[in-house]
Order: structure tokens, then C-alpha cells, then sequence
């Protein structure tokens, strides 16, 4: 699969020669500085304008169309108008052309004309075996010495270095570049793919995963194209090599539509980045976070666990980065008695010894020096944060270069945030030529930790198998057949199709009177629930539909009558359902839904009422293998109010974990499932009788 998608990038991003057809003599057009960049740039095979109306352009002979070059191309710039980029596409492909970059906009961007437009180019690329990046892009480029190929109209030639991007949008492409520039990161290799008519960002992922100069590779994805295909690439390349994205897109008003909690809550953002946690992508807010993160991971090793340590000589910094760092997940470490005892005989009696260890202001290169031979060596820290604040009395370079000292070829990753202008910026070069990452404040530098650390743990996971379990299916397809309009099922089909695949349900019984639901109640056992059903009535809490904790059949009559006649003047066909109260006390939720873009998304959350209120689920993109669960459960913010306390026993989180695996099987059983919840699942203690008390199931029409 791999060798399928890289196939014929060489074409694009080492061609052995380029023709640039509608190359210009205009000042300030892209034909002309497409010209421009690849002579600039050092290109080592021969340019060739293209230009019906000019013989020279920037100094180099052009031909009248792509025939008349007298030797082989192995790479196209299309620069010309967009009715005539097919009749350009289709004489390089006569030509021979193994690849084109297509900056030309005016094709599905446009709708209408231009999605025709675009099929058509993917149609004679596919004929000629043609790779194409764009169309509606700004290039490429591969800052190789051998190749040296800026087939872009980019104004910043970046600088070589070992970071490999790819951006979706031409005009972000430009300010990536430049601020990657300015940030000191080196480019092996960068494509604006545009409209992505062939090549897209799973295809650069896995030509970039097998380039030894590629060191770590950044995306800017707008969506992600075939999501199941890039995930496959991805989750392999992230084994290799770091993967950063910006994604934009974070708000989806979509979802606010949804008729299950889950549908509301597993929105496509919440989707795009669960996806990408899952296939070890690091996701970030913006290019500042990824330049920054980019610079670490390139010049540190990873950290080894959460543990980090803080040396200052500033107690408000010191302060702020063991906020940011307890904050964000990680953990202060514990420096060790015997480490105390040193750095208590090495420092002043005013400063703090212990985790963040304060050297105060008078800290100079040999105090640095000092206290960080001792903290950089401690057993239990994973990772190493110093800060210094420079005052004028103190020789900033001297306390850089004490930094570099202490800390070369630590095991362990070490970043610096010099504040203060103080001889600061003399600071921050040494450190930075030495590949200690720098930056201004101790919350960036938190940032950029806390995604070090969840890259070391990602890499840590391995799959675990899920089982097949002994289901009926038989009876789950009759349950499913109530649907066969499309639509949300009955209650009572719901649960029959989720009980046949193990999932367990509180025992009830499906009445129309009154005095029916008191002698099911008998029957059941006090206390009972008592629940009204009719279609459309999907949220009960919000119609009072639901009746809990009712112990003789007094009660029980009294809660019938009121809910037949009062929900019989909104709703059609009103029922009752009688189940007997379940016994555990902890609800939580489990649920599916299917995007159209990402497939299955499978839900587990804190249950009931309050859940799109609390929103505290966990999301993950299917297939879920056996840890997800419990990883998911193990992520939610109120994760210990399944856990024992005040007298109250533990959950048993496990049956859940079971249930949501049996519901992937389900899903997976019956692709007409669109989507499925149930809430609440009410969890006992352990060796209780743990069970479903209510759940909804939309079908799509066959």
C-alpha cells in the first residue's frame, strides 16, 4: 500500500528536469517567480519556460509548448489559465511528464464548471500515469543539495534543515514558511497539495516516513482526506518519526442538531482529533506550538514518564511552570533526601531545595552550575525545566553555557525559558546552538513537555486483540427488521437487539393501562421504575416521562394515570414500560455514531441527565481494540466517582468495558446501524447485577 502511494513522488520532488508552462516575463507573476525560485534555489537539471509569446525568460530560453523541449521532463509547474490547464495536462502526458504541480486555481474550489474541470485533469493524469500535486496550490519544494528543487512561487526560500511539511492552503503555506524561517526550523521538503486531485497528505506521510533526511513531519490539515487510509499510513510513520498537525475547524455546529447525547457530543472535531491522538499524530493549537514542538523533538530525547523538575532563579516563574505542569497532566517530581542534602551544602540557606528548587536572584553560573548537577542526575526526574530570569548584576552567557554543561547528553529532555533582556538574547543563542530548546514563557514550554510526553506514551501502547463474542445474531436481525423504513427503532426493539448481543438490561414489561403496570410491577418486584413510550418521545427527562422508585401499587397506579393522560395530549400511541429499579447507583453511557467522513465513533462517559451538560466522554474512532475502553473510562475527568468512596463500593467499570465492546460488534454485524446509545447503564458493585435501564437505536433506510 505504501509503495502504491509513494509511486512517482521522485518525479514531483526529484526530477531530474522542469518545465514551467506559463512561465512569464511579468514582474510579480507566479510564472515568473516560479522561474525565479528554482534558478535561486540552485536547481540542477534544466528549467524550461514555457511561453508562446516570449523566447527568454529570466534569462533562460523558452519554447512555445511542452513538445517543442527537446529533452525528457520529468516535472510540470502549470501556471496558466484554467481552461487551459487540461490541454496543458494532456501534452505533458504525451509528452512523458511524470508529475505535475498544478497552481492554477478555478477547480472544485468554485463548484459547478470546476468540479468538471477537476475530474477531467484527474482522468488524463490517471491515462498518462501522471502523479499531480494541486490543482489551486503553491508548489513544492526539496531543499536536497542534489535536487534543490523550489517549484513554488513561495517569497521565503526556507532553510535546510530535517523538517518535512505539508500544508492544504496555499496562502497558510506562504506564512508557514516564513515563520518556520524565523523560527529557526530547517525544511527538507514542503507541498501545498491544494484540492488534493491525486497526491494528499497520507501519500506525503509515507513518502516522508522512508526519507532519512525527514526527521519530523508537520501537517496543516483544513480536513482530513480519506481518514481511514491516512490513519493506516500515519499510525505506521508516527512509529518512525514525529507527526505535528494544526487542524483547523474546531467548532461544529452540526452537531447541535443531533438526537442522541452521543451524536451531540462526538462532532467532527471531537472526531478529527481523537483520530489523530489514535494514530499518534500530535495535535496542537497553532504554528507557534508547532515550530516549538518541532525544535524539541528534533534536539531532545523523549521523556520517559511524567515527572519533571524545575530550577529557577525566579520564584514567580518557578511558580507559573509548576502550575502549567500540574496542570497539564504531569507531575512535579520528588527530589530524592540524598539529593536535598546536596543541594542544601551547595546553596544558600535561602534558597529552596525542594521541587521547583529556587536558586534566587543571585544565582550566577557556578550556583546554575551546581544545583544542576545534582537534579539533572536525579532518578526520579523524566524531564528537566530551567528558567532563568536575567538581572543585570549576573553574566547571562555564563549561565547559558553552565546550562549546556550540566546537561549534555542527559538522557532526559531539557528546556530553558530565559526571561529578561539582560545580555538574554546572547543566552538564548547558546542554548539554542547547543539544541536547548528556548522560550519566552513557562506555559509554552509546558505545552510543548506535556506532548513529549504523550508522544513517549502513545509509542508505549501496543494494540491489544478484542475477542469475538457468542452472540445471537439471529435475533438482533429480527429486532433490526422493526426498522426496515430507517429511522429510530422502538424501545423495545432497541433493547432486544442490544440484549442479544450480551448487553444486559434491567428486567421489565411493556404495558398500556394503568392497572396493567400495577400488575407488572407485582410481578417485577418493588421498587419500579415506570417509563412513557411513544414515538419522537426520545428525551424523557425533558417531558417528566420517567417515574423512579416506586413501592407499592398505589404509586404505581397513580404514576400511570398522570403519564398516559398527560403525555397522551403531546404524543400518539403512549405505553408504559414497568422495570424493576436497578441496584447499582453509578450511571454511565455508552454509545456510536456513524460520521460520514470518519466512520463508526464509539462513546463512554459519565451517564444520565446531565451528560451533554457535563460532557465528560471519551471519544475514540473505531476499530476500538481491547484497551480502548478502559483507557477511555480512565480519561474522564470524573473517573474517580467510579471508584469506592464514603462507604460506597467500586463500580464495576469492567462490565462496561465488556458492553462497549460487545456494542463495536453489533455495529459492526449490522453496517444499517447508524446509530446507538445506551443511557444510563447503571453500574454495581463488582459481582453485582450491573444493567442497562435505557437505550435508543437509529437505522438507516436499506
Amino acid at each position: 500500500m505504501t509503495q502504491a502511494r509513494t509511486h512517482g513522488l521522485d518525479g514531483i520532488f526529484r526530477p531530474r528536469s522542469v518545465a514551467v508552462v506559463g512561465a512569464s516575463r511579468r514582474p510579480g507573476s507566479i510564472g515568473r517567480q516560479v522561474v525565479a525560485n528554482l534558478i535561486a534555489g540552485g536547481f540542477q537539471g534544466p528549467v524550461y519556460p514555457v511561453n508562446p509569446k516570449a523566447e527568454v525568460v529570466h534569462s533562460v530560453p523558452a519554447f512555445p509548448s511542452v513538445r517543442a523541449i527537446p529533452g525528457p521532463v520529468d516535472l510540470a509547474v502549470l501556471v496558466v489559465p484554467p481552461d487551459v490547464v487540461l490541454t496543458a495536462a494532456e501534452e505533458c502526458g504525451r509528452k512523458g511528464v511524470k508529475g505535475l504541480v498544478v497552481i492554477t486555481a478555478g477547480f472544485r474550489e468554485i463548484g459547478g464548471v470546476g468540479v468538471e474541470r477537476e475530474l477531467r485533469l484527474r482522468a488524463i493524469a490517471d491515462r498518462y500515469g501522471m502523479r499531480v500535486v494541486g490543482p489551486n496550490c503553491m508548489g513544492i519544494i526539496n531543499t536536497e543539495p542534489a535536487f534543490a528543487c523550489n517549484a513554488s512561487f513561495s517569497a521565503t526560500p526556507p532553510p535546510r534543515g530535517a523538517v518535512a511539511m505539508v500544508s492544504q492552503s496555499g496562502a497558510l503555506g506562504e506564512a508557514i514558511l516564513a515563520d518556520a524561517a524565523q523560527a529557526g526550523l530547517g525544511v527538507a521538503m514542503f507541498a501545498s497539495v491544494g484540492n488534493r486531485v491525486d497526491v494528499t497528505a497520507a501519500d506525503l506521510v509515507a513518502y516522508w516516513g522512508d526519507d532519512p533526511q525527514v526527521k519530523v513531519i508537520l501537517l496543516y490539515l483544513e480536513t482530513v482526506g480519506e481518514p481511514q487510509e491516512f490513519v493506516q499510513v500515519a499510525r505506521a510513520v508516527a512509529r518512525k518519526k514525529p507527526i505535528i498537525a494544526v487542524k483547523s475547524g474546531r467548532s461544529d455546529a452540526g452537531a447541535q442538531a443531533a438526537s442522541s447525547h452521543t451524536g451531540s457530543i462526538a462532532g467532527a472535531d471531537v472526531a478529527a482529533d481523537t483520530l489523530l491522538q489514535q494514530c499518534g499524530v500530535l495535535r496542537v493549537d497553532n504554528f507557534r506550538d508547532m515550530f516549538a514542538l518541532a525544535q524539541a523533538l528534533l534536539t531532545q530525547p523523549p521523556p520517559r514518564g511524567p515527572r519533571m523538575a524545575v530550577v529557577t532563579n525566579a520564584g514567580g516563574p518557578g511558580i507559573l511552570a509548576t502550575d502549567a505542569i500540574a496542570g497539564l497532566g504531569m507531575a512535579m517530581a520528588t527530589i530524592s533526601p540524598a539529593g536535598t542534602r546536596a543541594l542544601r551544602k551547595a546553596l544558600p540557606p535561602e534558597a529552596s531545595v525542594h521541587n521547583p528548587v529556587d536558586l534566587i536572584a543571585s544565582a550566577d553560573a557556578a550556583r546554575y552550575r551546581a544545583a544542576l548537577r545534582i537534579v539533572a542526575r536525579e532518578p526520579g526526574v523524566d524531564g528537566l525545566v530551567v528558567l532563568f530570569v536575567s538581572p543585570i548584576m549576573i553574566d547571562a552567557a555564563a549561565v547559558a553555557q553552565a546550562i549546556v554543561d550540566e546537561t549534555r547528553g542527559l538522557p532526559k529532555p531539557v528546556l530553558a525559558c530565559v526571561m529578561g533582556r539582560q545580555r538574554g538574547d546572547e543566552a538564548q543563542r547558546i542554548l539554542q546552538h547547543a539544541g536547548i530548546p528556548v522560550f519566552r514563557y513557562p506555559e509554552d514550554m509546558a505545552t510543548t513537555l506535556r506532548l513529549m510526553c504523550r508522544r513517549w506514551q502513545w509509542l508505549q501502547r501496543r494494540p491489544a486483540p478484542t475477542k469475538r463474542f457468542a452472540v445471537d445474531k439471529r435475533a438482533a436481525a429480527k429486532a433490526l427488521a422493526a426498522g426496515k423504513g430507517g429511522g429510530w427503532l422502538p424501545a423495545a426493539a432497541a433493547e432486544a437487539a442490544l440484549a442479544a448481543y450480551g448487553i444486559p438490561f434491567a428486567p421489565s414489561r411493556r404495558v398500556a393501562t394503568a392497572g396493567d403496570a400495577v400488575a407488572a410491577a407485582h410481578k417485577l418486584g418493588f421498587p419500579v421504575v415506570l417509563k412513557a413510550e411513544a414515538a419522537g418521545l426520545l428525551h424523557k427527562s425533558e417531558h417528566r416521562a420517567v417515574r423512579t422508585n416506586l413501592r407499592t401499587g398505589d404509586e404505581v397506579f397513580a404514576a400511570a394515570q398522570d403519564l398516559l393522560e398527560r403525555l397522551g395530549r403531546s404524543f400518539r400511541g403512549v405505553t408504559l414500560q414497568v422495570q424493576a429499579q436497578a441496584e447499582g447507583h453509578r450511571e454511565v453511557l455508552l454509545g456510536m455514531t456513524r460520521d460520514p467522513r470518519y466512520g463508526a465513533l464509539f462513546a463512554a462517559g459519565l451517564g444520565g441527565v446531565q451528560v451533554e451538560l457535563l460532557r465528560d466522554v471519551a471519544v475514540r474512532v473505531g476499530p476500538l481494540d481491547a484497551r480502548d475502553p478502559g483507557e477511555m473510562f480512565d480519561s474522564l475527568k470524573g473517573r474517580p466517582l467510579l471508584d469506592a468512596f464514603r462507604g460506597a463500593p467500586a463500580a464495576d467499570v469492567a462490565v462496561a468495558e465488556a458492553a462497549l465492546l460487545r456494542l463495536q460488534q453489533l455495529v459492526a454485524d449490522f453496517p444499517r446501524i447508524a446509530e446507538v446509545e445506551v443511557n444510563p447503564f447503571i453500574l454495581a458493585r463488582a459481582g453485582g447485577r450491573s444493567a442497562a435501564v435505557d437505550a435508543r437505536l437509529r437505522v438507516e433506510a436499506p
